[in-house]
């Protein structure tokens, strides 16, 4: 090799040097991370930003510790006004999301709001509803509880972490249904900003029953407090939920599953919006993760980007149609 060769040769790997630090220098680098859980502390949104948020940090995919803020109000429309109104460029913000984020887009109860005011960015699984009571109630089975209602319906109220209307609700009235209650506006549902607090509120007797999922409900299980009379999922979960029985079983066809995902600011930048959802999918594909999933009841779903945002989309249309079934929206 000449002389001039080897040195346009070295001027050429020189340049490509040049293109490729300066693409490494546009590339986005989280500093301060947050996730929103719209609700109180010890609900599924919670839970699923902090989950999330320790396997992240484990996997090292976000720097130092992210921070966890718990925004509740209005079914999640507080936090999805803040961030569609006040903190829409924000590129080191996430914010959980579950079916009852979609729930509430689909009854048009955030208003002026929709999904496609943000980024959607991944799920994480699958969580299946329940429907529980205190630990020291005489009512054994989910059949039991609705013949109840059916008798007396002020005698039994149902707590929940969603608005009325929300998805919790929308649960109890889809096993109401399947129970032979015709009348969803006789079920009494009182509606509390997450699912610790319902249950808090259930101990103490003000209610009777508890409607949430599997995951926000394990500590309270696991502590004794509250007994899991039956799991809305078409077959029995595995691992430490594999007790618990479903409505199906009993008899009630009733099935209620509450994906968990996340969204992002709606003016989020393509590199960061690809930086977040590159994250979940690395967070979902992990054995850490895949072990909280185990422990928690959580079943697989794993939609990134463009998937998952359709899988939304069509969540809310099928959320829109049961509702009108059941009278809660036109």
């Amino acid at each position: 090799m000449t002389n001039s060769a080897l040195f346009a040769r070295l001027l050429g790997g020189i340049a490509l040097l040049g293109v490729m630090s300066g693409a490494a220098a546009w590339a986005f680098e989280p500093e301060q991370t947050e996730c929103i859980a719209p609700a109180n502390p010890g609900g599924g949104w919670d839970f699923t930003c902090r989950q999330v948020g320790k396997t992240m940090q484990d996997l090292g995919l976000v720097p130092g510790t992210m921070q966890v803020t718990n925004l509740a109000g209005g079914g999640g429309g507080v936090a999805f006004a803040e961030v569609v109104n006040k903190r829409a460029d924000e590129n080191d913000l996430i914010v959980a999301a579950s079916t009852a984020t979609a729930t509430r887009l689909a009854q048009g109860a955030y208003p002026g709001n929709t999904m496609d005011q943000v980024r959607w960015l991944g799920s994480v699984g699958t969580d299946y509803g329940i429907i529980a009571v205190d630990a020291d109630s005489p009512i054994q089975t989910l059949p039991e509880l609705m013949e109840k209602v059916k008798a007396d319906p002020s005698s039994v109220a149902f707590a929940g972490g969603s608005a009325v209307g929300g998805w919790d609700h929308l649960k109890v009235l889809i096993a109401a249904e399947a129970a032979g209650i015709d009348d969803a506006r006789s079920v009494k549902y009182v509606a509390f900003d997450g699912g610790g607090e319902a249950v808090t509120q259930l101990l103490a007797g003000s209610v009777q029953a508890f409607t949430g999922d599997a995951s926000e409900a394990k500590g309270f299980v696991d502590s004794g407090d509250i007994k899991v009379l039956a799991v809305l999922a078409p077959e029995r979960l595995e691992g430490d939920f594999a007790s618990f029985p479903t409505a199906k079983e009993q008899g009630l066809d009733a099935m209620g599953a509450n994906w968990r995902g996340f969204y992002a600011p709606g003016g989020m930048s393509d590199e960061a919006y690809q930086y977040w959802v590159d994250a979940i999918g690395k967070t979902y594909e992990s054995d850490e993760w895949q072990q909280v999933m185990a422990q928690s009841g959580l079943a697989p779903l794993d939609l990134q980007g463009e998937e998952f945002e359709a899988f939304v989309a069509e969540s809310v249309a099928k959320i829109q149609e049961i509702s009108r079934e059941i009278g809660i929206i036109q």
